[in-house]
């Protein structure tokens, strides 16, 4: 993968093929480890790690933050955090990213489908980016999931926080646009929790840095 990495991003780049044919011919970029490394080729960066390290370290403010929320958002939130009845770092950073796309004012259902088995999944082809989330048997299952991008099925079996680090990683690796009803949400993942050109962010983000992290401008005491 590190000798062709030259010549596939070039074509990735410059003529897009589509994600089932470029998952025919090289399956091992769809693999969680390869996705991780070439998002490392590409940025030098590590992405699992630092994507639920920034996600760890927000969510203390974060939650916070979230539950203030009124109206239609604060129903949304508070049912979400029911899941907190099972107490895990999976499900803490389930919720928060969660309640994090409500609380930016985009719709969960947008990036996350919920279904009860796997028999529910149906067809794949109308789903251009989406990450299913089956449940688990009983309460204490945990649920398990599966990326979808064009359609195609390109991950499955993880848990909800890693789904979102690896489709970040995909993202990248794939050269793809983040979905406008996702634009902050991605925006977020990307310049507060892989602190990529995190200096350049909407005014929405910028706020929500602030909050979190604190404003860097604020003089130490």
């Amino acid at each position: 993968m590190d000798r062709t990495f030259s010549s596939r991003r070039q074509e990735i780049v410059t003529l897009a093929p589509s994600v089932r044919d470029l998952k025919e011919r090289c399956p091992a970029l769809f693999l969680p480890e390869q996705i991780k490394e070439e998002y490392k080729r590409i940025t030098t960066a590590n992405l699992e790690s630092t994507f639920m390290e920034n996600l760890d370290h927000c969510i203390p403010r974060l939650m916070p933050l979230v539950m203030s929320r009124g109206g239609a958002a604060k129903h949304k939130i508070q049912k979400i955090m029911e899941l907190l009845k099972i107490n895990t770092v999976e499900i803490r950073r389930e919720v928060a990213i969660r309640c994090l796309v409500v609380y930016l004012g985009e719709n969960e259902d947008s990036l996350f489908e919920y279904v009860d088995s796997e028999s529910q999944i149906g067809d794949f082809e109308s789903r251009v980016v989406k990450i299913l989330v089956t449940k688990g048997t009983t309460a204490s299952d945990p649920a398990s999931t599966t990326i979808i991008i064009e359609g195609t099925e390109v991950l499955q079996g993880l848990d909800v926080p890693r789904a979102c680090a690896l489709l970040m990683g995909l993202i990248y690796a794939l050269n793809l646009s983040y979905p406008r009803e996702l634009k902050y949400t991605c925006e977020v993942f990307q310049k507060v929790f892989l602190k990529l050109d995190s200096q350049k962010c909407s005014p929405k983000v910028t706020s929500l840095k602030q909050k979190l992290l604190g404003n860097p401008f604020e003089p130490h005491s």
